[in-house]
């Protein structure tokens, strides 16, 4: 898939799902910026994929602050003169079982995990509108469909962003932007290579293909949503989970 000339946000992109997205994105050509609140990983991640053909920043943004989002924006559109893509990967867990659960906690997932991609993706709509054409993916989960115990605050957030994703791409077809969300299931991350190994083997026992997902599996699909084989989809959430929930 050739995105050469291309320009794409990945929020969250300097580890984990996000780096991988950024590799991928980076490997078709597209220029990148790389958001992340570690501003020293971001630039490890920028500069390890940064090329002569392909120039990578670097931008140390919390998405949950509006002025940030808009600098980091507006940054880009100094630097490339247009943005074609935007991934909001940014995403953080705080669990615990509802009764036990603070109102900070709460706040902070929801804060980051959907207000985040309002902001970024407010941000980037100016300009996609403008040149009549961009794609835009929002880093879903599988929990955010079906819910998961100990997961009250992360699992609205995620079923919100789904809703959120739906009504943008109502919102701006007409200017030629898709907006779709990918939903991974249980991927092997640093999060889940925390779990017990008693925990991880009754995960996947939910999973028919046997195995967690890998970031590259999650990527592959973000990779497919921005190209122009899939310019005629929008509103659209792709599961990516193994089988775990076939909907």
């Amino acid at each position: 898939m050739n995105l050469k000339g291309h320009v794409a946000i990945v929020t969250g992109g300097a580890r984990g799902i996000g780096k991988a997205i950024s590799q991928s994105l980076a490997q078709d050509g597209a220029h990148l910026v790389i958001s992340d609140v570690n501003r020293g990983e971001a630039k490890q991640t920028a500069d390890a994929l940064a090329s002569p053909e392909r120039r990578c920043l670097a931008v140390e943004a919390n998405v949950t602050d509006g002025k940030a989002v808009a600098e980091m924006v507006d940054r880009a559109i100094r630097e490339f003169g247009r943005i074609d893509i935007l991934i909001n990967n940014a995403g953080i867990t705080r669990d615990g079982l509802l009764l036990r659960m603070k109102e900070e906690d709460w706040d902070l997932v929801l804060n980051v995990n959907l207000k985040g991609a309002f902001h970024c993706t407010k941000s980037v709509l100016p300009s996609m509108s403008k040149q009549r054409s961009g794609r835009i993916v929002n880093i879903a989960s599988v929990v955010g469909v079906m819910g998961n115990a100990g997961q009250a605050n992360y699992a609205a957030s995620k079923a919100a962003l789904i809703g959120f994703t739906k009504s943008v791409a109502r919102e701006y077809a007409s200017r030629g932007i898709t907006v779709n969300a990918v939903a991974p299931g249980f991927i092997d991350t640093a999060m889940t290579q925390n779990l017990s190994a008693e925990v991880r083997e009754g995960l996947m026992k939910q999973i028919p293909l046997g195995r967690l997902g890998t970031p590259q599996d999650i990527a592959h699909a973000v990779r497919f949503l921005v190209s122009e084989e899939a310019g005629y989809i929008t509103g659209h959430v792709l599961h990516v989970n193994g089988g775990m929930l076939m909907v």
